[in-house]
């Protein structure tokens, strides 16, 4: 069977939605000036190519449900793309990344670019503001993208409600992992660390990865109440699983195959569930070194290398590897359990909890 991700050429029909997109609304910022250029470009640089995870949970989400293939819903599965793109844009300049995908951040290509025109001003806070401006954009396209795709008007109104929280609560993630970095971790037990930690997981990732994108696409189609249940079940154990992956790829990953230097989590500070479990058993000199290392911004190769000892020395890696698994399977158990899907659908989501998990990038 082919990747949920390639059946029916679904990756390549949401890059040529996306080339389209791009084309259409460089026109609408074309009536403003050539200016608006480096904006646009910054956008499609960061769209070009990708998993598109999201754009496959709505698109099977919604074929599970009996909903037809055609250009509508690959129309509607591209939005989730472009909604992932204004959340990464936001979310560098957060977490003030150099690189994404391998390529250098926006803020930092609009930033080069405002050094190399010698123009006046500080460069970064440019780049900042750009970038900012950026994701504001992808923000924008992605509810026109989703109104126009083409469903029709019941199964948009089905499915606007979903679609509407998954907006409105990435936000709220987002800011829940803010406020942990500000208010800090030194008066909580181990559980506490974790619960919070997972917390940010269930609303800056695992909802807006698989849980409302799958459910927008669900809904839409029709599906349910006690299958949606079930999918909501699956999606929200797999988009916990898909990000503890995540974090561990920060950590230990390849940067050729991240796009993301080594380490970079461990110089941003992130408490993940990884140094959570870390701190629960790497004794006092571990402690002491996480204390000392952990968001240093320039913690260099050797000092990652020490921090990584520690995870693993601890058992955290071994530790996030088993919560992992155990997720996987709760995912595979609510999927079992549903009914009214079609075989096609089921089956491809099913396969995407391996694509979600088992991956390098």
């Amino acid at each position: 069977m082919s990747s949920p991700l390639d059946a029916h050429d679904l990756r390549s029909r949401v890059q040529a939605v996306v080339d389209a997109e791009i084309r259409t609304q460089s026109a609408v910022l074309g009536e403003i000036g050539d200016d608006l250029t480096p904006l646009v470009s910054a956008v499609a640089a960061l769209l070009r190519g990708g998993k598109r995870l999201r754009a496959a949970f709505l698109y099977w989400g919604y074929r599970a449900g009996g909903g037809p293939d055609g250009e509508a819903v690959v129309r509607a599965a591209t939005a989730m793309e472009l909604f992932q793109a204004a959340a990464l844009l936001h979310d560098d300049v957060m977490d003030d990344s150099d690189t994404r995908r391998g390529l250098p951040a926006a803020h930092r290509r609009l930033a080069t670019e405002h050094n190399e025109h010698g123009w006046t001003g500080d460069g970064d806070r440019f780049g900042v503001a750009g970038a900012i401006l950026a994701g504001d954009l992808c923000l924008t396209w992605t509810d026109e993208l989703f109104a126009t795709s083409g469903l029709p008007a019941a199964e948009l109104e089905r499915a606007r409600p979903v679609f509407d929280r998954m907006r409105t609560q990435l936000m709220g993630g987002q800011f829940l992992d803010v406020l942990e970095s500000a208010r800090g971790w030194e008066s909580l037990t181990t559980a506490e660390r974790v619960e919070r930690a997972r917390r940010v997981i269930r609303y800056k990732s695992a909802k807006y990865t698989v849980e409302h994108p799958l459910l927008i696409g669900a809904t839409a189609a029709g599906v349910g109440e006690a299958d949606l249940a079930a999918l909501s079940a699956y999606g929200l154990a797999l988009g916990e699983a898909f990000q503890l992956r995540d974090d561990l790829l920060g950590v230990f990953g390849d940067p050729a195959q991240t796009g993301k230097p080594a380490g970079d989590d461990l110089r941003e500070g992130k408490r993940t569930v990884i140094i959570a479990e870390a701190l629960d058993t790497a004794g006092p000199a571990g402690v002491a070194l996480v204390d000392k290392l952990l968001g240093l911004p320039d913690l260099d190769e050797a000092g990652v290398e020490e921090l990584r000892a520690v995870i693993t020395g601890s058992g955290a890696l071994d530790r996030v590897e088993q919560r992992i698994t155990a997720l996987v399977a709760d995912a595979r158990a609510h999927l079992d359990v549903t009914t009214g899907l079609t075989s096609e659908g089921r089956q491809m989501l099913a396969t995407l909890v391996d694509v979600s998990t088992a991956r390098s990038a």
